[in-house]
């Protein structure tokens, strides 16, 4: 691995990433079990910040993504989240990163009103910049932002490793169905531990 990939955090943030907030607080409302998510998200928060841990030390970008407007009321929203009524409103709970992966001094941030980062933000154009070749993909949700990210990452010449055990969806079927679609035709499926064990040594580092 060298500094021409790059750490892809998707959506780690109060909206769709936690139980009180959001589409998670709007689930339990509905009576609906979020009991695989919030067990999965035990796993995927600490797998993202060993992620991030280890791509900073070995001078990687680290970028992230989330779902925000550019205006209060939203009216800047996709038709895609609009019919879903999915909205985190600029300075909204919703709208923060999950404190102990939030980005760090002045790591890049895209924030999108759609399912797909590269056709709703200059991504591609700041990446070719960077001169990022590969993009290590992480975050929520595996059947959703996850797997639009890297399908079209793909489809424009990146090379895509997806962290199977730092992504996830609501539900295990979603999340495996996800995997298998985008193993070996748009992605290189590889585990925390592996990912971290293709570092230089001294980049391996453990989140306290």
């Amino acid at each position: 691995m060298d500094r021409t990939a790059a750490l892809l955090v998707v959506d780690m943030q109060y909206l769709d990433a936690h139980a009180d907030y959001g589409m998670g607080r709007r689930a339990l409302d509905r009576g609906i079990s979020l009991d695989y998510y919030l067990a999965r998200l035990r796993t995927i928060v600490p797998n993202v910040r060993r992620l991030q841990d280890a791509s900073r030390a070995n001078g990687m970008q680290v970028i992230h993504t989330r779902i925000m407007s550019m205006t209060h009321d939203g009216r800047d929203r996709s038709p895609e989240h609009k019919a879903l009524d999915i909205h985190a409103a600029p300075g909204s709970k919703e709208a923060e990163f999950l404190p102990e992966i939030a980005p760090v001094g002045d790591e890049i941030v895209f924030s999108k009103t759609a399912g797909g980062v590269f056709n709703s933000t200059n991504i591609h154009y700041v990446l070719r910049n960077l001169g990022v070749r590969t993009l290590i993909v992480c975050g929520v949700s595996t059947a959703g932002c996850v797997e639009g990210a890297v399908r079209a990452a793909r489809d424009i010449g990146y090379d895509v490793i997806v962290i199977e055990d730092a992504c996830g969806a609501w539900t295990r079927e979603m999340h495996d169905a996800a995997i298998h679609v985008m193993r070996e035709v748009f992605a290189k499926i590889k585990s925390t531990d592996e990912l971290i064990a293709s570092l230089p040594r001294a980049a391996v580092v453990s989140a306290p």
